[in-house]
């Protein structure tokens, strides 16, 4: 197809942000409109943690750069017309860089230099100050080639000045260095997804149409009670069910207090889901608070809570952000909801959370300006991994006090994390939970230093009609579930999700129906799986694993009616767990069991116990912190942004590789996967097909014929027979795999 006559270019003076395919010169959006609509848009985000002049200024640079004539004859090449009126001047069409030396040149190192890193990162992500990692991404070469391109724009920039706004320094708020990283990012936020949003509504507009409206959260706070009130009138009256009820009021009259960081210590089974979001909705009303977002630690027992959250509110208003969504359960407001938390109800992961308050990729941060004025429901809190712990507990601490985010901290055992400001606990002393909501008795062994084999276990496993098993690593329950009669049922993370979702399913109708039951599980059981054995089994590991195990164990109470107490039995396994975090809860719990005094009931125990551990952890984060977000920033603002993000993983992908298994419909998705390559929805779609392998046990499958390639070198599926008891059987593969949690 030929160009287009020279006449239908564009005149030189009109400056364009983006054009529409095969659409004339006369549709296209004019470059100093898109900057207006992003400094508006980006204003009023950043308005809600006093901003706005900060993000409306960096709405007004950030494309600055498109007014080069290379850029514009970008445009036009795309497009098929004649280009050639836009002389070879020497200029780049990278726009990016040039409104981050117009800042620098403009408003002097301070203001300018942080509305640079902004301007040059909107693209391609905050960038460092030194390019020791990153090389030509850092912010000092992206400022000599938009120096370069500012040459050939002065004109354009100069029409551009009068729209600033004098600012001169952070908000108060921004006190110490500490403070810096996290607002620079939230101003990132306001940008980029601004940018997003007006390119979106020009570009795409049926795209735009479908961010429809959500319910407000008033009216979805309506539903919530009308259908908590009909769930407990429907409620058996026992004594469970009136202590849950009872926890349920406690949080909605703690609801009225002031916004700010509060723990809901609740044992398991006492209704705390519900109740912490009772809790959430009846405070953001009083505050003026815009959003809920629960955060769960594992990908594995989300969609139970979004499940239980989804009946009550209705699918369509709440919205999950984890990679095991599939797509039958995404509609296009849910999809274009999780790039920036616009929902009222969100549902995500630890992962999803913190990774992106450190990340530095737009699409990633896009998010982070919906967290404020929110209520963040952090679940399992003492699941968050050691070795983030500083930077996780900094963020809590700064969304709190300087984005007006209520947080809370519901778990059962309630973490005593180092250097978090003052927590208000919501559930008063005098409910005396601990000791009203007690159904079981755990049962030590006598002898701390006396180990048992697996054939002892399976043995006394062997004598209970309906009993649950949990052991510290996947050989562990390999070896214990081949020592046990047939009909017993295995449980670890070598099964692919959705394997595992249905043996959980067949474990609760035979409970329901008292029928025999046994079951060997990894701790994968331990948290947000509703089962209840009247025995449980545990490996000694960690306190708060040990007590997370007993909350599989009559967790209704109902033998509590019949006078009994469920039965905890703490054993000491053949082996150690695993070195590292492992053994050193392992470690501390034994410590602590070996005490006369010892209570694990009470939450006073697990104080003490996680103090201790957190004491036996050589690396928390601290210094990762200091060394790339805090050291540096006064006086010269030198932040290594994106290697921070890049560090920053709550999951070490490094150690593990995914691997796709022949189980359920995962053929018709590997299949498309083989053909066409990777998409959004076959890779949704397969996420409950995978199992991960460590990255040692993948390189020895792969020599040994056990994968096959499904797509390039990125893609793997389990070449031998999926097991449908166990999954993928590396045990009996003829070699000896790494020893893995789950």
């Amino acid at each position: 197809m030929g160009r287009a006559n020279k006449s239908n270019a564009p005149a030189l003076k009109i400056h364009y942000a983006h054009s529409l395919p095969k659409q004339p010169t006369e549709t296209w959006q004019p470059l100093d409109t898109h900057l207006k609509n992003v400094a508006e848009k980006a204003s009023e985000f950043a308005s809600a943690f006093h901003s706005e002049d900060w993000a409306w200024n960096a709405g007004w640079l950030h494309d600055l750069g498109k007014a080069t004539n290379a850029f514009q004859a970008y445009l036009v090449r795309c497009n098929e017309l004649d280009d050639s009126e836009y002389d070879a001047d020497g200029s780049t069409s990278n726009h990016a860089s040039s409104g981050a030396a117009w800042a620098e040149e403009q408003q002097g190192k301070c203001v300018g230099r942080i509305l640079a890193y902004l301007s040059a990162g909107h693209h391609a992500g905050l960038p460092d100050w030194h390019s020791t990692k990153t090389g030509n991404a850092a912010l000092p070469i992206r400022l000599e080639e938009g120096r370069k391109n500012l040459e050939h724009i002065r004109d354009f920039a100069q029409e551009i000045a009068p729209h600033l706004r004098r600012v001169a320094r952070p908000p108060p708020f921004v006190k110490k260095s500490e403070d810096f990283h996290l607002w620079v990012r939230m101003l990132f936020s306001c940008l980029v997804d601004a940018d997003f949003l007006d390119t979106e509504n020009f570009m795409n507009l049926s795209v735009a149409v479908d961010r429809s409206e959500f319910p407000n959260l008033g009216k979805l706070a309506d539903r919530f009670f009308q259908s908590l009130e009909a769930l407990e009138q429907k409620a058996p009256k026992t004594p469970v069910n009136k202590i849950r009820a009872q926890v349920r009021q406690a949080c909605e009259q703690a609801a009225g207090l002031a916004h700010g960081l509060f723990s809901l210590t609740v044992p398991t089974g006492g209704g705390k889901t519900l109740s912490a979001m009772a809790f959430a909705l009846r405070h953001a009303l009083k505050h003026g608070q815009q959003r809920v977002i629960y955060v769960i630690p594992y990908t594995s027992i989300i969609e139970q809570t979004a499940k239980t959250l989804a009946a009550i509110f209705g699918r369509e208003n709440v919205v999950e952000h984890h990679s095991n969504l599939s797509p039958e359960k995404e509609t296009p407001r849910s999809r274009l909801a999780a790039e920036n938390w616009d929902a009222p109800i969100m549902v995500t992961t630890n992962v999803q959370f913190f990774e992106s308050l450190y990340s530095a990729k737009p699409g990633r941060c896009r998010k982070l300006h919906n967290i404020v004025n929110s209520v963040v429901i952090l679940d399992e809190a003492q699941l968050l991994p050691p070795k983030w712990l500083v930077p996780c507990v900094d963020v809590m601490n700064q969304l709190v006090k300087n984005y007006r985010v209520t947080l809370v901290l519901a778990t059962a055992t309630q973490p005593t994390l180092p250097k978090l400001d003052p927590v208000t606990e919501i559930i008063p002393k005098e409910l005396n939970l601990y000791e009203r909501l007690k159904r079981t008795e755990f049962l030590l062994p006598e002898d701390m230093a006396v180990r048992v084999n697996w054939t002892e276990v399976a043995r006394d496993l062997e004598r209970r009609d309906q009993v649950l098993c949990i052991v510290n690593t996947r050989r562990d329950c390999h070896d214990l579930f081949k020592s046990m009669p047939a009909g017993t049922m295995h449980l670890s993370a070598l099964m692919c999700g959705r394997h595992r979702s249905a043996v959980i399913r067949l474990i609760k109708r035979r409970l329901t129906k008292k029928l025999p039951i046994r079951v060997i599980s990894t701790q994968l059981v331990e948290a947000g799986v509703d089962i209840d054995f009247p025995v449980v089994y545990r490996a000694l590991s960690g306190l708060d694993s040990i007590a997370q195990a007993a909350g599989r164990c009559n967790r209704e109470g109902k033998l509590n009616e019949a006078g009994e107490w469920g039965q905890v039995h703490v054993f000491i396994p053949p082996k150690s767990a695993p070195r590292g975090l492992l053994l050193k809860g392992e470690q501390t719990a034994r410590g602590l069991m070996s005490l006369p005094d010892l209570d694990i009931h009470q939450p006073e125990t697990f104080s003490r116990y996680f103090h201790q551990f957190y004491e036996s952890v050589n690396d928390t984060g601290a210094g990762w912190l200091k060394d790339l977000l805090v050291k540096d920033v006064n006086p010269d603002l030198f932040i290594q942004f994106r290697t921070a993000g890049q560090e920053f993983s709550l999951i070490d992908d490094q150690v593990q590789r995914p691997v796709f298994v022949r189980y359920g419909k995962s053929a018709k998705w590997l299949t498309q996967l083989g053909k066409i390559g990777p998409t959004r929805e076959n890779l949704r779609a397969l996420q409950r097909y995978v199992v991960n392998l460590s990255k040692h046990d993948f390189e020895r499958a792969k020599t040994d014929g056990l994968l096959e390639n499904v797509w390039k070198e990125e893609f793997w599926r389990w070449a031998p027979k999926y097991d449908p008891v166990v999954g993928v059987d590396i045990f009996d593969a003829g070699w000896a795999p790494e020893d893995l949690m789950q």
